[in-house]
């Protein structure tokens, strides 16, 4: 793919006047800025070694919020649905608990997962691999709520607009996006208020959230506030601006949605505190982890050893949207292994082992690779 890019190290306001896009500053070969620290600290990634789990705790799944953390009150909350319905709806939590209710569990990562591995880097939230988490989300199924309210039969689209507020690109905005009719109308699209059987925690969109099976996590929108069914496409920023791939600052690009295949490993061994690099010892290693993808169940997964590809056992699924996990015996010599994982999808699709370079640094789904040292 062609690249085009401003090598900048620093974001100012000439940069976010020359591109109005999602990130202020061009992409860069340059050291980490302080901006995007200050990203990673207010967001968090999952630990790897949190893929042994079937299920991931809140507190180690993945956070990104682009603005501050609302502070709601459940006893004053509510929400409206309006635009091209029958009859606008207006809900308290305590309605929406007496709805009937599902449990799906779902994968959900980032857009922006891997951005931080791509060279030159794009500038923004600075996800290495870790930016996912499965979880299992409960609540009201959207088609019901819409069916209730009565979705008129020249609607596209339906837009969820949440509670936080702030300024990106120089545009301030609630944090928006918007589905497809046919997309909003699935089963499995829920409006959660539960994960993993307990309420929703602030940072993941308490008390109502939107969960979509499949897609990058951009479009399970937190803290809903209303759901509007329009009948001409929704042009608001995290839509027309955010979350797009591009070629550069001035490609309009295409949007992105489903998640791409994507398979991670457990690292085996132990850790050095500062620089991550792995140590195990001789002998018989079981190599574990998942993989996922939004675009069809994962049929195969296949694990590296120094470039030679063996395939990997692959366990049941927990659901259709959710991540599989994968295993695979290895007996470690001694001396210097990189290891790697590779997953396909039923679609055909297959993780790249080079990087899929964009503007924004969007769904990078390049292949794993772990250096360990056995001795």
């Amino acid at each position: 793919m062609k690249q085009t890019y401003t090598n900048q190290q620093s974001a100012g306001p000439a940069a976010a006047a020359e591109s109005p896009a999602a990130h202020t500053a061009g992409p860069t070969t340059g050291p980490i800025t302080r901006e995007e620290l200050q990203l990673g600290a207010r967001n968090h990634s999952m630990p790897l070694e949190a893929l042994r789990r079937d299920v991931t705790p809140p507190g180690l799944h993945y956070v990104l919020t682009h603005f501050d953390i609302p502070d709601i009150d459940e006893s004053s909350w509510h929400l409206r649905i309006s635009g091209a319905v029958n009859m606008a709806i207006e809900l308290t939590m305590a309605a929406l608990r007496r709805d009937p209710v599902i449990t799906v569990p779902v994968t959900l990562e980032c857009a922006g997962n891997g951005r931080s591995l791509l060279d030159p880097r794009p500038v923004s939230q600075p996800w290495l691999l870790e930016g996912v988490g499965t979880a299992h989300w409960t609540g009201v199924p959207l088609a019901y709520l819409l069916g209730k309210a009565g979705v008129h039969p020249h609607a596209v689209e339906v837009v969820f607009t949440g509670v936080d507020e702030g300024v990106q690109g120089g545009v301030p905005h609630r944090y928006a996006r918007s589905l497809p009719i046919h997309e909003a109308l699935r089963p499995d699209v829920v409006l959660a208020y539960a994960m993993n059987g307990s309420e929703l925690p602030p940072q993941h969109g308490f008390p109502l959230r939107l969960v979509v099976p499949g897609w990058y996590g951009m479009a399970s929108v937190k803290w809903l506030q209303s759901i509007e069914v329009v009948t001409t496409p929704f042009k608001g920023f995290q839509q027309e601006v955010a979350y797009r791939y591009q070629e550069s600052a001035d490609d309009a690009g295409t949007p992105v949605s489903r998640i791409r295949v994507r398979s991670l490993m457990v690292p085996p061994g132990i850790p050095d505190f500062l620089t991550r690099n792995r140590m195990l010892k001789p002998g018989p290693v079981l190599l574990q982890g998942r993989a996922w993808s939004g675009g069809g169940a994962v049929t195969s997964v296949e694990v590296g050893i120094d470039g030679a590809w063996l395939p990997a056992q692959l366990d049941k699924p927990a659901g259709g949207y959710a991540w599989r996990k994968w295993t695979l015996p290895w007996v470690a010599d001694p001396g210097g292994h990189v290891l790697s994982c590779r997953a396909t999808d039923a679609t055909g699709a297959t993780q790249p082992l080079e990087q899929n370079w964009n503007y924004q640094g969007m769904g990078n789904n390049v292949v794993q690779r772990i250096s360990v040292t056995v001795g």
